[in-house]
């Protein structure tokens, strides 16, 4: 087996991310991420269980360096209101020495909740913001 060029190891530190049309330029990092939810099927005549795929859920956190109010004036608005935050999410990795770019649509956004405040004596200002999202769509993957 021949080895991976390792200068195409794709790096996060090209990472870019977009909430609908603002650029996140205080972004550290992004994950998403689709899992199945499945329900139990239980069987007679056999000890092993099975599984029914019975939906989707979609969620992830962006970590940003805290650098303005930009989630905390947004979300804690909609909130006090009983309504949540919506938006769309496009996440673009484009290393210059890795094969491509890898760009990706959140649809549906909604984020769960905002720290009002969050602060420590010595220590650099970040935030993490957890979202659900109901649809995704590759825009552009690295072959």
């Amino acid at each position: 087996m021949k080895p991976i060029d390792a200068k195409r190891v794709i790096n996060g530190t090209f990472g870019e991310l977009w909430v609908d049309n603002d650029e996140m330029h205080n972004i550290l990092g992004m994950e998403a991420k689709a899992s199945l939810d499945v329900t139990e099927i239980k069987q007679c005549g056999t000890l092993e269980k099975g599984y029914k795929v019975t939906g989707i859920t979609g969620s992830g956190t962006l970590k940003l360096n805290k650098v303005n109010s930009y989630f905390v004036t947004r979300i804690s608005e909609k909130i006090k209101n009983g309504e949540a935050f919506r938006a769309s999410i496009i996440s673009n990795l484009a290393d210059p020495e890795a094969f491509g770019a890898e760009r990706v649509k959140l649809t549906g956004c909604i984020f769960t909740e905002v720290s009002l405040a969050a602060w420590e004596a010595s220590t650099m200002g970040e935030e993490s913001i957890p979202f659900n999202f109901s649809g995704w769509e590759v825009l552009e993957a690295i072959e």
